[in-house]
């Protein structure tokens, strides 16, 4: 999988993408991840790629020149076209069933808005995918890059080493993830559930399944649809 990242601040995501899982991804070539900074494509001399809003208001918007000559150098780079992806909190919430949709895709271009966000025409012209990861605002679409390039990466073949490790994540099947112990058997008075230590395997995912449906009726009853 190829993942482009258009963003004004490229090195924010030097460290990230070389660390844990995504870094083990790209280290092992099963995804190639490239950051191309609006800026670079600015035509003044002071490389500008905001300005004021029409109609008068606070902050800076994100100007249409330098955002699409970036994604139209980016893309024609590239063999595959991408799915384009508008980080925007006015977008789709991001889901794992949206996560598993995109890890499908052999190539995607995420645009990270800042300042005040992008001037409309962005939105209207390049007919990308918008998507939200939580309702909140964040002061660009760095962190939320960096969350959905996370959990996009986990889903590819090989990325995790274990291929079933994804399978029994927090809603991989609609539910949230059963509780996990380890060494020791008893801390701080705390034991371990004996099923966990019985070595039978039907009983013990019985109860995997049957706590996993009591967390999610407690901390996330939605999830369970209508009773």
């Amino acid at each position: 999988m190829w993942i482009d990242v258009l963003t004004l601040f490229p090195e924010v995501f030097e460290s990230y993408l070389a660390t844990s899982i995504v870094g083990r991804a790209v280290a092992e070539g099963r995804v190639t991840i490239r950051c191309t900074n609006f800026r670079d494509f600015a035509k003044d001399k002071h490389r500008s790629v905001d300005d004021r809003p029409f109609g008068g208001g606070p902050g800076m918007v994100l100007m249409c020149g330098p955002v699409f000559d970036a994604l139209e150098s980016v893309e024609a780079q590239r063999k595959e076209k991408p799915q384009r992806i508008l980080l925007t909190p006015q977008g789709a919430r991001l889901t794992q069933r949206v996560v598993a949709e995109l890890a499908q895709e052999p190539a995607l271009l995420l645009v990270c808005g800042h300042y005040e966000g992008f001037d409309e025409r962005i939105r209207i012209r390049i007919n990308a995918r918008e998507i939200s990861v939580g309702d909140y605002v964040l002061s660009g679409g760095e962190p939320a890059a960096m969350v959905l390039v996370d959990a996009v990466v986990r889903l590819l073949p090989g990325a995790l080493g274990d291929e079933a490790s994804a399978d029994n994540d927090s809603f991989a099947d609609g539910v949230l993830e059963y509780p996990q112990y380890t060494r020791p058997r008893e801390f701080r008075g705390m034991r371990v559930p004996e099923v966990l230590l019985s070595g039978n395997h039907a009983e013990i995912a019985a109860w995997r399944e049957e706590q996993a449906r009591q967390r999610t009726a407690q901390r996330r009853p939605d999830l369970l649809g209508p009773s």
